[in-house]
């Protein structure tokens, strides 16, 4: 079973392509979801989050303040590592049941791991192959300008906070450049396709 890290930037194109993959047959899992899942009401990740960051952190309903815990670690690296040290290791056990789940449902299938931070925190896992979805950052600026409804100062800010391009690109076993129509992100994507399914 070929085990496929898929990552980019923001707005780099990285959901167009794991849509294309899970429409040629992939079993896609997404690391953003997992986040959500390991940090639901009454898991021991949002436990942790309220004992470190304090109880505002939650809302009333007991759920995670996601934009009151994005002003604390953001641009703040100290708080960013903590939080990070109590929500990957969750993330990391959980992704891994997925993989094994996939395995055995299926043993010759593909699956994919859509993970925007491999470069920041999961670059040495034994992937089969890594994919980058690449595109210049003022592309993804403009991106995140036109798509988003974020100013420039924003969008700028939120790109310089993950890995930079060259970090993401020495990585890379194989680089989509999405700067283009998407028809061409497409056609890359099947010829991916047809490489990762000759191998399995």
């Amino acid at each position: 079973m070929p085990l496929i890290a898929l990552t980019g930037g923001i707005a780099s194109g990285k959901s167009t392509i794991a849509a294309r993959l899970a429409e040629r047959g992939a079993v896609v899992i997404d690391a953003d979801a997992i986040v959500r899942d390991v940090q639901t009401v009454g898991s021991p990740v949002l436990a942790r989050i309220a004992e470190t960051f304090g109880e505002r952190m939650l809302r009333p309903d007991g759920s995670l303040d996601r934009a009151a815990l994005g002003a604390v670690v953001f641009g703040d690296g100290d708080r960013l590592a903590e939080l990070n040290a109590i929500v990957h290791p969750a993330v990391r056990a959980e992704s891994q049941r997925r993989f094994r789940e996939a395995a055995d449902a299926d043993p010759r299938g593909v699956v994919v791991y859509d993970v925007p931070l491999l470069a920041e925190a999961r670059a040495s896992d034994p992937w089969d192959l890594v994919v980058v979805a690449h595109a210049p950052a003022d592309v993804r600026v403009e991106r995140l300008i036109s798509r988003r409804g974020m100013s420039e100062a924003d969008a700028r800010a939120r790109i310089a906070a993950q890995a930079s391009d060259d970090e993401r690109l020495r990585i890379a076993d194989v680089v989509i450049d999405t700067d283009g129509p998407l028809s061409r992100t497409e056609t890359q994507t099947d010829e991916l396709w047809e490489r990762l399914t000759a191998r399995s």
